[in-house]
């Protein structure tokens, strides 16, 4: 419950307005009505994907994703050499900041700590529990196989993309104010740096990105409801919730960013803080199967799991 809560309406709704505001920049932008047509565009292209039409628009954007993503990094970087006259001045405020001992304390003290556990959490989604309904899909011979891919996806989220936006943006030269902020913010460092062509890239990225969140969001959010059905909806139950996805969608995209976000971390963090009980109790079959992964890979074969050979007797869904 708290999972569909959780990415059907307090992510989806902030994806939207994240996906929206991309387009702040330009200068057709108004704020009073844009966000509400760009929300209802989007909404109208999620509903077609989710009544079973847009397939070729999810493949098209999962192949692209990727493509994407390794460019922005390689954009970010060709900033970074553009102005490597300051990076020593940007490594030097991160280790003044990161061990000014009056500021950690305040921060300990104050809120800065909760801010960014609860932007660590969103950057890659570790502890929350949401990467074993992706992972659960997979087809593997062995458990640990998908595990080691979702500890490398955590790797890529947080150290890849978000410290390639992090020195992209502190070696622009743009200052960040509560103005210019978010995606606008990473929008004014392109720009700077790479004239017209910065904001349409971003915005590009931050489209397929946004998208392809929502969509993989809705993934989620469908197998939870089948599972507390116990089967597959009936078809006004399907109907209704595919509706009602498309105008959380709708509404997120003409919200304010402050509300969002809140709404976002409060569901966020209830669902870590019923996970994470949770990973405490499984973390044992987690080494178990750890191990037999390894002992199978020294002993030079494919590794192929059974439930049993990590002591679990109980007949499970799978690996029997």
């Amino acid at each position: 419950m708290l999972l569909i809560i959780t990415y059907g309406v307090g992510f989806n709704m902030l994806a939207s307005y994240n996906l929206q505001s991309t387009f702040e920049g330009y200068s057709f932008y108004d704020p009073s009505y844009t966000p509400w047509i760009i929300g209802l565009i989007l909404a109208v292209i999620v509903g077609f994907c989710l009544f079973g039409g847009g397939k070729r628009i999810i493949n098209m954007t999962t192949l692209l994703v990727p493509i994407m993503g390794t460019a922005y990094i390689l954009v970010a970087l060709i900033i970074v050499v553009m102005n490597i006259g300051i990076l020593p001045d940007v490594f030097g405020k991160i280790f003044a900041n990161a061990f000014d001992f009056p500021a950690i304390f305040g921060g300990i003290t104050g809120s800065c700590l909760m801010y960014g556990i609860k932007r660590g959490l969103f950057s890659n989604e570790a502890g929350v529990g949401s990467a074993p309904n992706a992972s659960a899909s997979a087809e593997v011979s062995h458990p640990v196989k998908q595990g080691l891919v979702q500890v490398l996806s955590v790797f890529i989220d947080t150290i890849l993309v978000c410290s390639a936006t992090a020195f992209m943006c502190l070696c622009s030269g743009v200052e960040a104010t509560s103005e210019v902020s978010g995606a606008p913010y990473v929008q004014a460092a392109l720009t700077k740096n790479l004239g017209s062509f910065g904001p349409i890239f971003i915005t590009v990225a931050m489209v397929l990105f946004a998208f392809t969140t929502i969509i993989g969001n809705l993934f989620y959010v469908e197998k939870s409801f089948l599972y507390m059905n116990k089967g597959p909806l009936s078809k006004k139950q399907d109907t209704a919730y595919k509706l009602v996805a498309c105008g959380l969608v709708l509404l997120g995209s003409g919200l304010s960013a402050g509300l969002l976000w809140d709404i976002a971390d409060v569901t966020m963090g209830t669902m870590t803080i019923v996970n994470i009980p949770v990973i405490l109790i499984l973390g044992k079959y987690v080494y178990r199967a750890l191990d037999d992964y390894k002992r199978q890979r020294k002993a030079g074969i494919d590794p192929e799991f059974k439930a049993q050979s990590i002591g679990i007797k109980t007949k499970t869904d799978y690996w029997n």
